[in-house]
């Protein structure tokens, strides 16, 4: 048994820094998809760059095909190119279809952990991410690909810990009590770290934006001073609106705002109210993009 003992963030850190690079080590995602995902990055890749890529593996070429073509974009025209796609959707959801095919690869694979759900855990991540989405397009008007990559990845250090540290995540899932734990306080007392510095090490590797990153480093800290509006701040409503649609990644998990994104919410409680009620046709309309594969 593991004894509960009190890991400082620099701890965190460092062990965080190791695990992954096993994580890496593993190739646990495949070599194309995070080529493309350095690739997005660099201002200087043109639209020829990527079709060449992702041409590289065909199974990748029918996958981005069929999600362009999914009723979630609900094309008038089937499109049959690579280049057309890109052409199409641009360079921001490109980014995010190929950020969701490499999870969706993660996800699908059988964890030992016999008290966690990947599925479970991928359904809660794929209704963050559009809840994300949507409240940053209709609240605050801005782009939503950001806000959407950060709700998909905000957990995926729990997938991190199971495929490097499989036991250690095993007693954690079995130790873990919401009414004498905090998550993260638990999950660092048995491995060393926890899924927030994980996936925050994991957005900076992939050179995502430093908003990205602190979104995923600080999700379950409820913070003093957070703008709504910042994805931070997005990212908690996100997690508080979908805990109410009881679609849970651990289900004992409960979700507490801190008193700016309470205030926001309740100024601006009509909008939300229309959000939540839409969110479950918006992930039933999503369900092509998000179905994983059977292993």
């Amino acid at each position: 048994m593991y004894q509960q003992k009190k890991i400082t963030s620099a701890d965190r850190l460092n062990t965080a820094e190791t695990i992954l690079k096993k994580f890496i080590k593993m190739k646990t995602i495949p070599a194309v998809a995070t080529r493309l995902i350095t690739m997005l990055q660099n201002e200087n890749s043109t639209f020829q760059d990527f079709e060449e890529v992702i041409k590289i593996d065909p199974t990748l070429v029918l996958r981005v095909l069929r999600l362009v073509n999914s009723s979630y974009y609900a094309l008038r025209t089937k499109i049959t190119s690579v280049s057309e796609a890109i052409a199409f959707i641009g360079i921001d959801n490109l980014r995010n279809l190929i950020v969701v095919d490499a999870l969706k690869h993660l996800f699908a694979k059988v964890s030992r952990a016999t008290v966690f759900s990947r599925n479970q855990l991928w359904l809660h991540c794929a209704a963050v991410s559009i809840c994300c989405q949507m409240i940053a397009e209709r609240i605050f008007t801005q782009k939503g690909e950001d806000a959407f990559l950060c709700g998909i990845l905000h957990d995926v250090g729990f997938i991190v810990e199971d495929h490097v540290l499989p036991e250690m995540f095993q007693e954690f899932c079995k130790t873990y009590n919401p009414e004498k734990h905090v998550m993260i306080d638990q999950e660092a007392s048995i491995l060393g770290t926890d899924h927030q510095t994980l996936g925050y090490l994991l957005a900076k590797d992939w050179r995502l934006s430093n908003e990205i990153q602190q979104g995923i480093r600080q999700h379950h800290k409820c913070l003093d001073h957070v703008e709504p509006k910042n994805l931070s701040g997005i990212l908690q409503i996100s997690e508080y609106l979908v805990f109410r649609l009881k679609v849970f990644a651990f289900p004992e998990v409960t979700i507490d705002l801190s008193p700016p994104l309470l205030l926001h919410m309740k100024n601006n409680i009509r909008e939300y109210r229309v959000i939540a009620e839409d969110l479950p046709e918006e992930l039933k309309k999503a369900e092509e993009i998000y179905a994983l594969e059977k292993k």
